[in-house]
């Protein structure tokens, strides 16, 4: 279905563009083609952040989209949450320009949304610069998350993901402003109770220059989930290290009473006090949490309904009617 013009969409597709312009028009294109061969109603919005390329005089010059230009480079999870706050459809899709994700496959991307908040591409291969470097990293953080949140997460980062609008947008003020943002988005929503699936896609090799900087970017991936987990679920930090303390303590505290004829060591009680310190700590800062909490419970929502779907449905509601 064409892009409509109209208040309510189905589907708001969010392109964050930095110096993209080699093959801008290809990725819209392929939005596009996807979309319009479904019978969802959409929207496209293209973030400019600062390009230098040419990429926004030619975004300037393609018709039936939505642009919001950036006058310097803001970052990618600036450009995302300035989209994901100006669209208009009731499911947004978060994607990159670089020919990496299956742009064309949008609509069934939708699909999967069913009973779900949010469903994540999660991908098959990585195909990214560093790959030696990166999987692992990836695969530490990865686990770091899941056990974080107490959930299986095949895929922490992909850039391909589709989530409820509505859902999105009371979290999209946590964004930060680089790559860590697909991870942030992430840990939103299994934070506070939304629901969140996967479904394999795969994931092609970069068109362009990357901008990823493994060193730089993986450090705030890991400190992006530290801090998220912190946001909202304080004590799965604090406790264990508290724990592992005490435990430090009630060690040192046989070791001194057999070798110290049950004299108490100066570094034994600093033990037992950090562990006190860091269980208050992670207390307090569960009570703050919760005091503040605006989380939502879990919940399962019809997917959008498709203009044809909506005619059956109101067809048959007439004819029940009729019958009665």
């Amino acid at each position: 279905m064409q892009s409509s013009t109209s208040e309510h969409l189905d589907v708001s597709v969010i392109l964050p563009v930095f110096n993209e312009k080699e093959h801008l028009q290809a990725e819209i294109d392929r939005v596009r083609a996807g979309l319009d061969a479904s019978n969802y109603s959409y929207e496209i919005v293209v973030v400019d952040d600062g390009s230098s390329d040419g990429s926004t005089e030619l975004l300037r010059e393609i018709a039936g989209i939505r642009l919001i230009v950036f006058p310097t480079n803001r970052g990618s999870g600036s450009a995302r949450r300035a989209g994901t706050m100006a669209a208009r459809g009731d499911v947004v899709v978060w994607t990159d320009v670089d020919m990496t994700y299956p742009n064309d496959q949008m609509a069934w991307l939708v699909d999967q949304l069913d009973g779900w908040d949010q469903v994540v591409g999660a991908r098959t291969s990585e195909e990214g610069t560093v790959k030696f470097l990166r999987v692992p990293a990836k695969w530490a953080i990865r686990k770091l998350a899941s056990y974080l949140t107490e959930t299986a997460i095949p895929d922490l980062n992909s850039g391909f993901r589709a989530f409820r609008r509505e859902v999105g947008q009371l979290y999209a003020h946590l964004l930060p402003t680089g790559f860590s943002c697909v991870t942030t988005i992430t840990l939103a929503f299994l934070s506070n109770g939304h629901s969140v699936g996967y479904v394999p896609i795969e994931y092609n090799k970069r068109a362009g220059r990357s901008k990823f900087h493994w060193w730089a970017d993986t450090r705030r991936y890991a400190t992006q989930v530290i801090r998220m987990v912190l946001s909202f679920n304080p004590l799965k930090v604090f406790l264990p290290v508290g724990i592992w303390l005490l435990i430090a303590g009630i060690a040192k505290l046989a070791f001194d009473w057999v070798t110290r004829d049950f004299a108490l060591a100066a570094n034994t009680l600093l033990l037992f006090l950090g562990a006190f310190n860091v269980v208050s700590i992670g207390l307090l800062a569960d009570l703050i949490v919760r005091l503040n909490s605006h989380a939502a419970a879990p919940r399962v929502i019809a997917p959008p309904t498709r203009p044809s779907e909506a005619a059956t449905s109101a067809s048959d509601t007439a004819a029940g009617a009729g019958e009665g």
